[in-house]
């Protein structure tokens, strides 16, 4: 009893610093800048690594439901159409596949605790038991959903991660190959990056009380709250 009470407490602990993590980052970080010279790293100091590192930074983006969008049009600027296409295809399935394995394990709860927020998932649910590849290659075709939230949606329907990541990555194909082509029509990274600075406090800040409102959910699942 006392190492599942110093477990929950460590856990409980983790996540609280984590949602503050989020929240300090949110109002705080000039995330246009960090971003800027992120693609102004991989594009004077890594070379030929350039690509893959690119690719990898997909993961923590598309876990914290950030829009990754910046690092395709990115891929087009640095790489052009044939290398940037490959490395931003591939950094967004990975980045897809982590946050479903996440959603999967560690996060199944918080997950069905969301479920609640978008009722029309129900019937997609029901119908990806029947045809999981086919579905998951529509939603990503026509995005009926928000796509960092479908990658945890997903995660709690019978599809198989196989199906699952091979439907995401060619479902994604044309709205990645048209971001990439947009970015090589870029003339300066600025271009790339602008916009960022422009969300509002609102749109920031929903983020965090959601993850609130589903710590909040774990918490009383496990009768700690």
């Amino acid at each position: 009893m006392a190492s599942f009470s110093w477990t929950s407490a460590l856990r409980i602990t983790v996540l609280l610093l984590l949602l503050a993590a989020v929240v300090v980052a949110c109002f705080t970080l000039p995330v246009e800048k960090i971003l800027k010279d992120f693609l102004l790293w991989v594009e004077q100091d890594l070379g030929a690594w350039g690509p893959l590192v690119l690719a990898v930074a997909y993961i923590p983006l598309t876990i914290l439901a950030v829009p990754a969008s910046v690092l395709t049009l990115g891929g087009g600027y640095l790489f052009g159409l044939p290398i940037g296409f490959v490395a931003d295809s591939i950094g967004a399935t990975i980045g897809a596949c982590a946050a479903f394995l996440l959603g999967r394990t560690l996060g199944r709860s918080m997950v069905v605790a969301k479920l609640k927020d978008y009722p029309q998932f129900r019937s997609v649910a029901i119908a990806i038991e029947r045809s999981g590849f086919k579905i998951v290659l529509l939603l990503r075709l026509v995005p009926l959903l928000p796509f960092n939230m479908l990658n945890y949606l997903l995660s709690v329907t019978p599809v198989s991660f196989m199906e699952y990541m091979l439907a995401s990555w060619l479902g994604m194909m044309p709205i990645t190959f048209a971001l990439v082509y947009v970015g090589t029509t870029l003339k300066d990274l600025s271009d790339v990056t602008h916009g960022w600075s422009e969300f509002s406090p609102t749109r920031w800040v929903s983020k965090p009380l959601n993850i609130l409102h589903v710590i909040c959910y774990q918490l009383h699942f496990y009768g700690l709250f």
